[in-house]
């Protein structure tokens, strides 16, 4: 029997919460299906299975810092390319994550022969709360998205919020589905606590240098920390220079590292005592599942989305400003609440037992995202569009 054939569309296979899950999926989809993936850029950081048919679209620096005229006319070209590829492979399905690609799927769909290619976009981020710092954004994506989303036969997000958000605020209505990140389990827990209060309290955060990453807040906190805890930030990006500018400005004495994008972030990780997710928005925030699934103990805002759906089983919460929350499975604040990061990271520090108990609970938590469980929702999904 034939395998179906599928088509993965994307932008790149850089070191981002989308391409994670796409790494993390092929691992899998190649043993069922006939699988393509499409790049529009040639950024590639993870590893693909050699039983995947690979297609690179353009140059990794193709959409960076370009001018609009040039990005739409790199738009056109991605069209065309792709609509070739559809057309020639016949594909059973065309799937593509993130906004643009999304787009582009969606553009297909009209041109290819649709009882044959069925078209199934995933949504990544919380749009409202994505673009809302711009008002030309927002408008462009409440005029774009009903457009071109409602011409594909399925959707799927990493968020009851995002859906809903989709649903009320965009006007999307074709069938939409939650399928939560896939993370990978060790088994036992690694992470052992070890801190007895002789060497600084580690804390870690993990993300791009970004306003919607808001790594600040967390050097806001350590202004009324004691030396005793020292910060480790994995990542790079367009505010590094900003976070290392703010660090001088305020004369933050603690020690921080900030060693750029290392591939190695479980060591790094299991070298931590708690972690601390700052962000202002999330579409679902894989690190802080990451963190969990090592069995260390951890703070998160509470943004939208995910936050909420990992900690706390999506039941809402009251949290007053300058406190914290014990959620089922480790600590919520409110967005740029330092105070009550303050609060919280020094809980953390002075109870060993809290510690141990968000360690094992966010662990066990975890289990729940492991890669083969989200899988067979993945597969189900796609068997379902045939």
């Amino acid at each position: 029997m034939n395998k179906k054939k599928i088509c993965i569309l994307t932008i790149s296979l850089n070191m981002g919460g989308a391409e994670r899950v796409i790494s993390l999926l092929l691992k899998h989809l190649v043993h069922d299906y006939d699988v393509t993936l499409v790049l529009l850029s040639d950024d590639i950081e993870f590893d693909i299975p050699e039983q995947v048919t690979l297609h690179v679209l353009g140059k990794s620096n193709i959409l960076k810092n370009k001018p609009p005229h040039s990005k739409l006319k790199s738009t056109v070209m991605f069209i065309y390319k792709y609509y070739k590829i559809v057309k020639r492979e016949k594909f059973d399905i065309a799937m593509s994550f993130l906004a643009l690609p999304n787009i582009i799927n969606s553009i297909i769909a009209n041109y290819v022969n649709h009882k044959k290619t069925h078209t199934v976009i995933s949504e990544r981020c919380y749009p409202s709360e994505m673009y809302k710092q711009g008002t030309f954004a927002m408008k462009m994506a409440k005029l774009f998205y009903p457009i071109f989303y409602n011409k594909n036969d399925r959707l799927f997000s990493n968020s009851v919020h995002i859906n809903e958000d989709l649903k009320e605020n965009f006007k999307i209505k074709i069938p939409m589905d939650v399928i939560y990140n896939p993370i990978e389990i060790s088994h036992p827990k690694p992470f052992k606590d070890s801190y007895d209060g002789s060497a600084p309290f580690k804390i870690i955060n993990v993300g791009s240098h970004s306003h919607a990453k808001n790594q600040e807040l967390i050097l806001n906190a350590l202004r009324t920390l004691d030396t005793n805890v020292s910060l480790t930030i994995l990542g790079t990006g367009n505010l590094t220079q900003d976070l290392k500018d703010y660090i001088q400005t305020h004369h933050i004495t603690n020690d921080i590292h900030m060693p750029g994008k290392v591939k190695n972030v479980g060591e790094y990780l299991l070298q931590s005592d708690c972690f601390v997710l700052s962000s202002i928005t999330e579409g679902f925030p894989n690190v802080l599942l990451e963190a969990m699934a090592i069995g260390i103990p951890v703070i998160s805002t509470n943004c939208m989305s995910g936050p909420l759906e990992i900690l706390n089983d999506n039941e809402e919460v009251t949290i007053d400003d300058g406190e914290f929350y014990l959620a089922k499975y480790g600590i919520l604040i409110n967005v740029n609440d330092n105070i009550a990061l303050t609060k919280a990271i020094t809980f953390f520090k002075d109870n060993d037992d809290m510690r141990k108990k968000y360690s094992d609970l966010g662990y066990k938590k975890a289990k729940q995202y492991d890669l083969p469980e989200i899988y067979k929702e993945v597969k189900l999904l796609l068997d379902n569009e045939y």
